[in-house]
């Protein structure tokens, strides 16, 4: 306020004005000093009244000036403590210097933070204070506070967003979501029913979904006899997801009350996205869950991540030899349009690999067209050697074996490549080659998983089947006339559906002793089958001394594991886990080992009541219900047991979510 006081009396421009007047003034004096003296008398009065008027309008500036200084200064004041807007001082031990009255209110037991450690409003705030460069949030007595952090003034601005938060909590609890719903076996189980079964069925299934619908606000529409669509919300979806869909269980108990064997999948889309995407989602989601077997929910949201619940049954076996013609005819053209056909299983084959690799390569010759298996020999379990070495013999068979370099030599723009056995790219022989061409056949019989191969021309997947080869040997059987098996190839054949099956004693249907015998009139020897499976000695007693360390888990669950240190073959592990299921009174196997690659790998087995695949992939891994893997990176032999079972834990107490 001083620096304004000695401004001068007269600002600058008027200055300059008056001198400029005053040389003019000074220049008439000199020419007529009358008029020279009435211009002086006018500039005198002029100035004084300009002086006048100057000092009047600094004065009133000078008292509006103090006047809003001090409001500033009680505005200032008013602010700092009554404002809701927390504010807290503190020092370099994180304990509160200063707090204003908003923030006190929050003291539990004095008037007053100050002195109390930034702790005392919750117990990691000075470590996430620590952490954060810029802004956290905390709850506190029901609150949501944005805290803006000042490292450098140790000072922090609680803002409330609580409204905020419950209007985007709300938002989100609103999101649309869309289910479709689909009863699984309707046609197998009604084809042969009179009306009023048939009735009575309809009746029944859509008595306890309208039920669960009304009980959980879901708008439910029936569009035809085995489907239905239902829209629910983000809020809804996270209740059925704590009560693991127990609609799953309410119609399967339809079975166990009236015989009928029908049961749900759902597939649902949730996320961001608009409504026609999440129609898509949630059908995507369904063909995922059929895939897998039916029985089951899949949830997929905008990120594309899926989540699965369910897949507890054994899947009913419902493929018909009319599909399995439809797609041998469909697969003979494709052969018959393209240049050459590429063969590859997964890494590390097994027989049901091999076997079905041979079958659809017979397939290409019987089409008149080149067809190769890519083969890997550095990559040749001990249980598939017999085998490998009993076609190097056969220099017709063997001269089809390629290894992956010479494939992609031969790869052209019309080449045919046939995945058998898996249907994930990270697991095929060679991934490269499925970059190489448009066109794909995937041909498998596990349930499938989210990862799979992009933009396939032809899928055959059935999860009841109880192996590839089976599934081939069909193929087989509608192609043309002139397909002669040699004895080796249809003896492969029947070894993967005899590995696959143990002997068949798992997963065998029907149409599985169908298979075997029409191999069997091909020349398949079962005899050589034993001979290929046969194992030596040394392996037998190493997989005695591991299966030595088998503890039983939960009454029927048999979990074994290595001893640190010691490495065993992904093959040996599995034979173990086969092993402990033949035991009495256990319905699953997991055994447990370090790899020679650095990764500890676990095998998992069941008799069928006890879903592995599910357990398997929240470990990464997958499968089948009943035979399923994983290899976990960077852990120990029993941390990997200790979050098995704890998956275990989770799978018996309420159901399985991916």
């Amino acid at each position: 306020m001083q620096d304004f006081q000695r401004k001068p009396a007269l600002s600058g421009h008027l200055l300059v004005m008056y001198l400029v007047a005053a040389i003019i003034v000074g220049f008439i004096w000199y020419f007529q000093w009358m008029l020279g003296l009435v211009m002086t008398a006018i500039l005198a009065v002029s100035i004084y009244y300009s002086v006048r008027t100057e000092r009047k309008l600094q004065n009133e500036t000078q008292k509006y000036i103090e006047t809003l200084s001090h409001r500033v200064k009680r505005v200032g004041e008013e602010a700092l403590l009554e404002m809701p807007i927390g504010i807290i001082l503190f020092n370099d031990e994180y304990m509160i210097e200063w707090a204003n009255p908003y923030m006190n209110r929050f003291a539990e037991e004095e008037d007053s933070l100050v002195g109390m450690s930034l702790n005392v409003l919750s117990d990691d705030l000075a470590s996430r204070i620590k952490e954060s460069d810029d802004e956290i949030w905390l709850e506190l007595d029901g609150y949501q506070f944005q805290i803006s952090i000042r490292k450098d003034e140790r000072l922090l601005y609680f803002s409330d967003r609580t409204v905020q938060s419950e209007i985007q909590t709300r938002y989100e609890n609103e999101k649309a979501v869309i289910a479709i719903i689909y009863l699984d076996n309707y046609e197998e189980i009604t084809q042969n029913m009179d009306d009023t079964l048939k009735s009575q069925l309809n009746s029944k299934v859509t008595s306890i979904l309208n039920s669960w619908s009304t009980d959980y606000g879901i708008y439910l529409k029936r569009t035809s006899q085995d489907r239905f669509i239902a829209v629910l919300t983000k809020e809804t979806l996270d209740q059925l997801e704590k009560s693991k869909f127990d609609i799953l269980d309410e119609v399967r108990e339809l079975n166990a009350e009236q015989n009928i064997p029908v049961t749900l999948s759902i597939g649902i889309g949730v996320g961001d996205s608009t409504l026609p995407d999440l129609g898509e989602m949630a059908q995507s989601s369904l063909d995922l869950a059929l895939g897998r077997g039916g029985d089951q929910v899949a949830i997929k949201d905008g990120m594309g991540k899926v989540r699965f619940y369910g897949g507890r049954t054994n899947p009913m076996e419902k493929r018909t030899r009319v599909r399995a013609r439809v797609i041998s005819h469909a697969l003979k053209e494709l052969v018959q349009e393209s240049d050459n056909v590429i063969i590859m299983g997964h890494k590390s084959p097994d027989m049901d690999s091999f076997g079905a690799a041979i079958g659809i390569l017979n397939i290409a010759k019987a089409n008149g067209v080149d067809g190769y298996i890519v083969f890997d020999p550095d990559d040749v379990d001990t249980g598939v050697y017999r085998l490998v070495d009993a076609m190097k013999k056969d220099e017709d068979l063997w001269k089809h074996f390629i290894e992956p370099d010479e494939a992609e030599a031969l790869v052209t723009s019309w080449t045919l490549v046939v995945v058998v056995d898996t249907h994930k790219p990270s697991m095929v022989s060679h991934e490269k080659l499925l970059n190489k061409t448009e066109y794909k056949v995937v041909i498998d019989h596990h349930r499938r998983a989210e990862e799979f191969i992009d933009n396939p021309t032809l899928v055959y997947m059935e999860p009841y089947a109880s192996s590839t080869a089976e599934l081939v040997t069909e193929l087989l059987e509608y192609q043309p006339k002139n397909l002669k098996l040699k004895m080796l190839e249809a003896t492969a054949l029947l070894a993967g559906i005899i590995v696959d099956t143990k002997s068949f004693t798992l997963r065998t249907g029907s149409r599985t002793f169908d298979a075997a015998s029409y191999l069997r009139s091909k020349g398949a020897d079962t005899v050589l089958v034993q001979r290929f499976m046969k194992e030596d000695l040394d392996i037998y007693i190493k997989r005695g001394r591991l299966i030595e360390r088998a503890a039983i888990y939960r009454d029927a669950i048999a979990i074994a594991k290595g001893k640190p240190g010691e490495v065993y073959g992904g093959v040996l592990i599995a034979q173990a886990a086969d092993t402990l299921l033949t035991m009495s009174g256990i319905n699953a196997s997991f055994v447990i080992s370090e790899r020679d690659d650095g990764r500890i790998g676990i095998s998992a087995r069941s008799l069928g009541d006890v879903n592995v695949q599910v357990i398997m992939e929240k470990m990464n891994g997958g499968g089948h219900l009943t035979n399923a893997a994983t290899q976990i990176e960077d852990t120990t032999i029993d941390d990997a047991e200790a979050l098995l079972k704890d998956i275990l834990e989770e799978y018996f107490t309420g159901g399985e979510k991916e």
